[in-house]
């Protein structure tokens, strides 16, 4: 049936996605007290599903919040969400928050957290943006410093986001002290003298899946790659600027802040990078 709900999981059952339900006291809600991750899905087959785990794991421990299902039954559960889906090319966004309890700031006792996984089709960059690029706006990072932590609390990067929704751009391209970060749901990447030169992934940048497999896949390649601190000068006079996610991929950057940047189209760094990137992903 066309009309037909997708199916989601909720602490241990499938339901469709208009059946599940949480309570208004659960922590996340409250709070905003969880971890998260996005897992792109290639014709059923997970991109990356260890190093993804192992980024749910960092986060859950990085908050005090135990993990509720071993690598096993992580997997077992997304293969099991996946199946029961129409769509083969998907992206999974699964939630662990510290469950339903009394509102205090304090971790509550002997409380089950609550897991719910849902899946989408998985939205990749089209055609155009791809031959195109996409436009960016900046802004100065004031996000808190555990920026690493995939947490559920993202008000400082939807409003982040929101920058570049208002400007008509895909992102808004953060920096904190005169020092490139990230942008609000990406990674920054920048092709410098035919280097691929990127930031390094520490407490004030979200250490990236897809920021990773671009760095594997470009050294596999023969791409010289340098990971160091780039300062917003350097990152604005860069030959080619990249976003990268779960779900652009690597995506070449041709405005920013209104104006052409890289001669105002992908550059051949970028175009070899996209290459590799299609050849290295699951099919």
């Amino acid at each position: 049936m066309t009309d037909a709900q997708p199916i989601v999981y909720l602490n241990g059952v499938f339901v469709p996605l208009g059946d599940a339900k949480i309570s208004v006291l659960d922590r996340g809600f409250i709070f905003g007290d969880g971890v998260y991750e996005v897992i792109p899905v290639y014709g059923r087959k997970p991109f990356r599903m260890p190093q993804h785990l192992a980024r749910l794991r960092r986060s859950m421990d990085g908050i005090g919040l135990a993990n509720p299902h071993t690598d096993a039954e992580w997997e077992r559960l997304v293969a099991e969400l996946c199946s029961r889906q129409a769509f083969a090319d998907q992206s999974v966004y699964l939630q662990v928050t510290r469950g339903v309890a009394k509102r205090d700031h304090a971790f509550p006792t002997g409380v089950a957290p609550t897991v719910f996984m849902m899946s989408n089709p998985l939205a990749v960059p089209t055609r155009e943006q791809v031959e195109r690029g996409v436009a960016v706006v900046t802004a100065e990072d004031n996000r808190w410093r555990r920026c690493d932590l995939k947490t559920t609390s993202l008000l400082g990067n939807v409003l982040m986001r929101q920058l570049a929704a208002e400007a008509g751009a895909v992102e808004t391209v953060m920096f904190r002290d005169g020092f490139l970060t990230e942008a609000s749901a990406s990674n920054v990447l920048l092709a410098i003298g035919g280097t691929i030169v990127a930031p390094p992934t520490d407490n004030l940048i979200l250490p990236g899946i897809t920021y990773d497999a671009a760095v594997e896949f470009a050294r596999d390649a023969g791409l010289p790659v340098t990971i160091r601190p780039v300062r917003r000068e350097e990152a604005l006079a860069a030959d080619e600027m990249w976003l990268s996610s779960s779900t652009k991929e690597v995506l070449a950057v041709t405005t920013v802040d209104g104006r052409p940047f890289g001669g105002g189209k992908p550059g051949p760094v970028f175009r070899r990078m996209w290459e590799v990137f299609q050849a290295r992903k699951p099919r």
